[in-house]
């Protein structure tokens, strides 16, 4: 069973105008995949029948909501790349600090958060790094469903073994069940919002850094363009942006500066402060390989070959 060019034409236009996501043709398999389980749900047997319903029924707009967030993405681990994390811990912090009037509290915006994993990430090694900081961490989605889940905190063993070192695990998460729960500390510094990329940025702002990492590469040029503008409107002067590996600014937007860290990049809106360029050895590499006492050598504890 396929889905039919009108469905097709449908929904792709509804999710770009959404999310500015991008469903070019040769995508109908993922549509019907994602909206199966939608139509089942709703009684019906196929995404013909089920999109036909939405466009006229009265709970459309609900409807057109879960169906968009059906189609995003939402891809995510621990500690996900290793080298973002340490760019933030060995680079960005000490020109942070380094700059006039230092760094009395940090702000920090974690954009398409998905279930939660990077914001809990970054403040775990910025509890780390920096204990005695006054942490605010704003993380935000386009999918109410993943804020769900990102709230309660709350993950499988599963979902611990993607990434997680042993010590953080213990330090910072406790054992609910057969699940891990993030520690209340920890949850008390991020807070969690709804907020559209092509929409105004979330409360909480300006923003020391901003973490949106693998979500340009879904977007248009303009549509890029328009993000990065948003986001530069959202960093304080000198600030910093940390984007996914193959994506960049250059080319794109002018308000930022290319600024290699160790293996990676960031992006620094003009006029910002320095930053360093010695590299200690990396916080999270360390966590994961380290010499552990025999407390943290059970099995339920280390950290397992995980799926990526």
């Amino acid at each position: 069973m396929t889905i039919s060019a009108q469905t097709f034409a449908f929904v792709a236009d509804h999710v770009r105008r959404k999310s500015a996501i991008q469903l070019d043709a040769g995508k109908e398999y993922l549509v019907e995949s994602r909206l199966l389980p939608l139509a089942r749900a709703a009684g019906l047997t196929d995404v013909d029948s089920y999109v036909a319903t939405l466009r006229s029924g009265p709970t459309a707009a609900r409807g057109l909501e879960d169906v968009v967030e059906a189609l995003t993405t939402n891809e995510t681990s621990w500690f996900r790349d290793v080298t973002p994390f340490d760019a933030l811990r060995q680079h960005i912090l000490p020109a942070l600090q380094a700059a006039p009037g230092g760094l009395p509290r940090l702000r920090l915006w974690s954009g398409a958060c998905s279930t939660g994993q990077e914001p809990y990430s970054i403040a775990m090694i910025l509890s780390e790094a920096m204990p005695g900081l006054p942490l605010e961490i704003t993380a935000t989605d386009l999918s109410e469903q993943v804020l769900s889940r990102a709230r309660t905190g709350e993950y499988s063993q599963l979902e611990v073994n993607r990434g997680l070192p042993a010590p953080l695990l213990v330090k910072y998460m406790k054992r609910n069940g057969s699940h891990w729960q993030v520690a209340d500390e920890l949850r008390r510094k991020i807070t969690f919002r709804r907020a559209n990329l092509l929409e105004s940025p979330p409360l909480g702002g300006p923003f020391d850094v901003v973490f949106l990492r693998n979500v340009l590469i879904y977007f248009d040029l303009a549509t890029k363009r328009a993000v990065l503008d948003r986001v530069r409107g959202a960093l304080r002067p000198g600030g910093f942006l940390v984007l996914g590996a193959a994506e960049t600014t250059i080319g794109v937007h002018e308000g930022y500066e290319r600024v290699v860290v160790g293996r990676g990049a960031v992006y620094r809106a003009t006029n910002g402060p320095t930053l360093p360029h010695q590299a200690p050895p990396s916080t999270v590499e360390s966590l994961r390989h380290p010499v552990r006492p025999a407390a943290l050598s059970s099995p339920v504890l280390s950290r397992g070959a995980g799926l990526k």
